[in-house]
């Protein structure tokens, strides 16, 4: 489709990752032939390697949970100490924690899970009216509910439950999606760097963002191999579980196009022709259930205010941070969003991405500023997550002398513990230490801001 080297010759933690595509067994046996045992040693020290990485994305997903149940736990307390202060009967401490992670967006899913969507919606409603979760998407309440189904404790466990899960998922198929195009070392970076990316407290709360990335990521791994059936199913539920979905499907055009250039692949337009089947399934439903047309665009107009500006909103709020600092929480994540938007571009530009993801990324950022309220903000930046790889394959590594540098000056690895000390104390490492600490307070003040304000508009 858009093949792309499995190593880079100036990513210096690319040595040993190469053979990272291997997914099954050598051709060799197979068929029978007597294998090398350099290369069964190699293809073993991948896998090696690759169980490694997923550990450390697994260790940093956990912890960022706790990063999250950190911001969340703060919250919850100032709950409890109002409902001291007022004389009200006080949560105990599961139900504050989980009314604080299905707060917001979260209530409006549960709304729909509960009650499915209106058969009417009032003229000129706004959003304190039950009607107004008609915006919001089906695939999210589907799954939580399948999942209560068969998991005990109510729909409410079982939105966050699916979203702990669907959140591990999706970490793991940022980092084989790194390893398909990168290498191993840098599927590991990938993985951390998505999971404790600040926008990432969605992943726990009970919105649609950790269901969205598993399907698009999905997506862009079946067109990476070329699985063009599969991709454009995922690519179909993708559309069907949020707004911006429809960035998977130019997603598929894009790699449709560059498989039938090169290849004379037509089947990849199946995945073009399915992409957009969740999205227009979805308004043709909303519409027959509350017989009329168009409904989901009223109900986004009127009960949500979802006008257009076109990047103004992004500018005006960017100004307001420069000319007051202090005085607006959203305008200070307006700018911090766009500062990481720019990190991001410049790290992708560096590191080329196949052209599918960037297609992905560039809609998912233009869906993100076109609105008028509600612009760039981490959870809506952390759905392009293509660009955390390029950004965990930007990122310079620590400088150490290679094996045949060592053997030349006559030394080992083991002889010199001036260079493991220079490579523990070298920037490049301890700026990745910063960043990943950073990160993880930024996770659990986010978490808390979420919590209070909720799109923080």
């Amino acid at each position: 489709m858009n093949p792309a080297p499995t190593t880079r010759s100036d990513d210096p933690s690319s040595t040993g990752d190469a053979a990272v595509t291997s997914t099954g067994p050598h051709v060799d046996e197979i068929v029978g032939v007597p294998t090398d045992p350099a290369s069964t040693a190699t293809s073993d020290a991948d896998r090696l390697q690759w169980r490694r990485a997923l550990a450390i994305g697994i260790v940093a997903y956990l912890i960022s949970r706790l990063c999250v149940l950190a911001g969340a736990f703060v919250r919850a307390s100032q709950v409890v100490i109002d409902q001291r202060a007022d004389g009200e009967p006080e949560d105990g401490a599961l139900d504050s924690i989980s009314n604080v992670l299905t707060s917001w967006d979260g209530r409006w899913y549960l709304e729909v899970v509960r009650l499915g969507y209106p058969h009417r919606i009032p003229a000129n409603i706004t959003y304190d009216q039950t009607e107004a979760r008609a915006a919001f998407f089906p695939m999210y309440p589907s799954a939580v509910r399948a999942f209560d189904f068969v998991l005990p404790g109510g729909d409410t466990i079982a939105a966050l439950t699916l979203n702990f899960v669907l959140g591990a998922v999706a970490v793991l198929l940022v980092g084989m999606l790194a390893r398909r195009v990168f290498s191993i070392s840098i599927a590991a970076r990938s993985m951390v760097v998505f999971a404790m990316f600040p926008g990432s407290f969605v992943l726990s709360f009970a919105y649609s963002e950790a269901l969205f990335i598993v399907l698009a990521a999905a997506c862009l791994l079946f067109l990476y191999d070329e699985r063009w059936l599969l991709a454009g199913i995922a690519a179909a539920l993708a559309t069907a579980t949020r707004p911006n979905g429809v960035a998977i499907v130019l997603a598929c055009v894009v790699a449709a196009a560059i498989a039938i250039k090169t290849k004379r692949q037509w089947m990849s337009l199946v995945s073009v022709l399915l992409a957009p089947i969740g999205f227009i399934a979805f308004q043709l439903y909303v519409d027959a259930t509350a017989d009329e047309s168009r409904a989901w665009f009223r109900v986004q107009s009127e009960a949500w205010s979802e006008g257009t500006s076109f990047g103004a909103t992004a500018v005006q709020n960017t100004l307001g941070f420069l000319t007051s600092p202090l005085s607006s929480t959203s305008d200070a994540l307006t700018v911090l969003s766009l500062a990481v938007l720019a990190v991001m571009a410049w790290a992708g530009w560096k590191r080329r991405l196949p052209l599918p993801w960037v297609a992905f990324s560039l809609v998912i950022v233009a869906l993100m500023l076109i609105p008028e309220t509600v612009t760039a903000r981490p959870r809506f930046v952390f759905t392009a997550f293509p660009m955390f790889i390029a950004i965990a394959a930007w990122w310079p590594q620590p400088t150490r002398r290679s094996p045949s540098e060592l053997s030349d000056a006559g030394t080992s690895l083991d002889d010199d513990p001036t260079d493991v000390m220079n490579d523990e104390l070298s920037w490049q490492r301890q700026s990745w230490i910063f960043t990943m600490m950073l990160c993880g307070a930024g996770l659990a003040v986010l978490t808390n801001l979420y919590a209070v304000f909720g799109a923080i508009p």
